[in-house]
């Protein structure tokens, strides 16, 4: 019997919102991949959480992603906040509700400070944690490399969407494969795009 090579997975999205867009450095590329982690995370049966900051001021999540909306994604919690980490109350209620350590994949909004300081807590707290390379940006698009090298000596995995897709199923000979291969197709645009426009080295 064919198993996946990442235990316990989970999508954590940070703060895309609404007010974010015109001032985050290629959001729309952070929004395609998050999109297509989406896809994914509905295959292969991934719980998503996601956070807004400062909702009143800064905005809803943006519509796109279709979180708790009607038809849409159900996440586990979709919490406001004022810290910077993901890591709320709410949160770790949900994360403890799911019984085990977590590989959690991370992306969203800004690289150097939610991203930073969520995948901090969650490294400190026992958790593995995958950094989405194409998924991750901030207003200055200078901050973004230095966050992820911190973030891998921290000991943080930077990947990309579809490295971290394929690692997550693991075998070609799992059912979902052929779903995900089909999403991996649907994106293969976007995705080129996002790598051209987030991963720079």
């Amino acid at each position: 019997m064919a198993q996946r090579r990442i235990n316990n997975p989970a999508l954590f999205i940070c703060d895309l919102q609404e007010k974010f867009r015109p001032a985050i450095h290629e959001f729309s590329k952070v929004v395609a991949t998050t999109q297509k982690l989406l896809r994914a995370s509905q295959i292969l049966q991934i719980p998503v959480f996601a956070t807004t900051q400062n909702r009143a001021r800064l905005g809803e999540t943006v519509p796109e992603l279709m979180l708790d909306a009607p038809g849409g994604i159900k996440t586990v919690v979709h919490a406001d906040k004022t810290l910077f980490s993901m890591l709320t109350p709410e949160v770790r209620t949900g994360i403890a509700s799911l019984g085990s350590r977590l590989s959690c994949v991370i992306v969203g909004i800004e690289s150097h400070i939610c991203v930073t300081q969520t995948a901090l807590d969650l490294l400190r707290e026992g958790h593995s944690v995958y950094v989405i390379a194409d998924g991750v940006s901030s207003v200055n698009k200078e901050e973004v490399p230095i966050a992820l090298a911190r973030l891998r000596h921290a000991g943080a995995q930077v990947v990309t969407s579809e490295s971290w897709m394929y690692e997550a199923v693991g075998d070609a000979k799992i059912p979902e494969f052929k779903e995900l291969i089909k999403v991996v197709k649907d994106s293969a645009e976007s995705t080129k795009e996002s790598l051209q426009a987030l991963c720079k080295i």
